[in-house]
């Protein structure tokens, strides 16, 4: 099969490798469309993968072609079978360790990624485990499912928050991610949700999902309280610095965006103490992907939105860089 293989740091390249076989309890997916992720540049960048070379690809949807023998139903849901169509939670978790036995899978000391740590589907195929698949509605079109999982972040992101009914919510970054989160916002019943976004078109696009304010800058829309609730979803510093300094009184700053391993900001120690803020982190996923599938079939969001450019796989790199400059939000690659 044909796949995009990062073999070093900065060097990605679509080449033949061998088609995967399924484990006992895997499934092989016919890859319909696969998104492209910041965390692909990061590794391409050489973080996140503890080894090189890796098929990247996280965000990923298809047909199943083959089904491992030991796959069986979960409760009422029968087995998968070949040829149905299904979207993939990309964690692996060990399920056995300190933080997975208390609940935080998402920080299993042994976490793995497909298209992380393991093949991803930026291929023609990918084997996945059984248990990670979540069926596909009629009504959904395969290549748009690919949406589900960074949607998946975003609902954990809101896990955290644990958002109050009447919140004033302030989003940094009006790409693929903070565009889920100001529609997350609003399903959760905030007061208002005011965006800050450097690129004009963006800014736009963030005005007709309907944010309630959008600017370059939270200069412009100042609140004299501040905001219950500020999220970064760029992981750049002079973002995250600001946004630390406009979260009001009890109010909690999320940093959702995924930051560079260097990026660093100072925080006030005596004005988290003095005004009860909270800072916390959202990572990756933990018990949302269904939930994510269950709100994108509900029509949370509109595809045709957040999907800008579909390439053909052969096209990774250029993809990549499409991606990298900032044009559009979601770029997929069709294997």
């Amino acid at each position: 099969m044909r796949a995009a293989v990062i073999k070093e740091s900065h060097e990605v390249s679509v080449i033949s490798v061998e088609d995967p076989t399924p484990g006992p309890r895997d499934v092989v997916v016919d890859v319909a469309a696969c998104g492209i992720c910041g965390t692909d540049l990061h590794i391409l960048d050489g973080e996140f993968a503890p080894s090189l070379p890796i098929i990247p690809g996280h965000e990923f949807a298809g047909v199943v072609s083959a089904v491992g023998a030991g796959v069986t139903g979960i409760g009422s849901a029968p087995p998968l079978r070949e040829g149905e169509r299904v979207a993939v939670d990309p964690s692996l978790y060990c399920h056995e360790c300190h933080y997975c036995r208390i609940g935080h899978d998402n920080l299993c000391e042994q976490w793995g990624g497909i298209g992380v740590t393991v093949a991803g589907g930026a291929a023609e195929y990918v084997a996945v485990p059984a248990a990670n698949c979540v069926r596909l509605p009629d009504h959904i079109a395969t290549e748009d499912a690919t949406l589900i999982e960074p949607l998946s972040c975003a609902v954990r992101g809101y896990d955290v928050l644990k958002s109050q009914l009447g919140a004033h919510v302030l989003i940094y970054g009006a790409g693929t991610m903070g565009l889920m989160m100001l529609s997350l916002a609003q399903r959760t019943g905030a007061a208002g949700v005011d965006v800050v976004e450097l690129n004009a078109d963006r800014r736009e696009l963030a005005a007709s999902l309907g944010a309630s304010r959008v600017a370059a800058s939270a200069d412009e829309i100042a609140r004299p309280y501040g905001w219950e609730v500020v999220v970064d979803a760029t992981g750049n510093a002079r973002a995250i610095q600001d946004g630390l300094e406009r979260v009001g009184p009890a109010g909690t700053y999320l940093q959702f965006g995924v930051a560079d391993y260097a990026t660093r900001v100072t925080i006030d120690p005596y004005r988290i103490y003095n005004k009860e803020i909270t800072i916390t982190g959202s990572m990756a996923v933990l018990h949302s992907y269904e939930r994510a599938a269950e709100l994108f079939a509900a029509g949370v969001l509109d595809p045709r939105t957040f999907i800008t450019d579909r390439l053909p796989l052969q096209d990774y790199a250029a993809a990549i860089e499409r991606f990298s400059s900032g044009a559009g939000l979601k770029t997929q690659v069709l294997p």
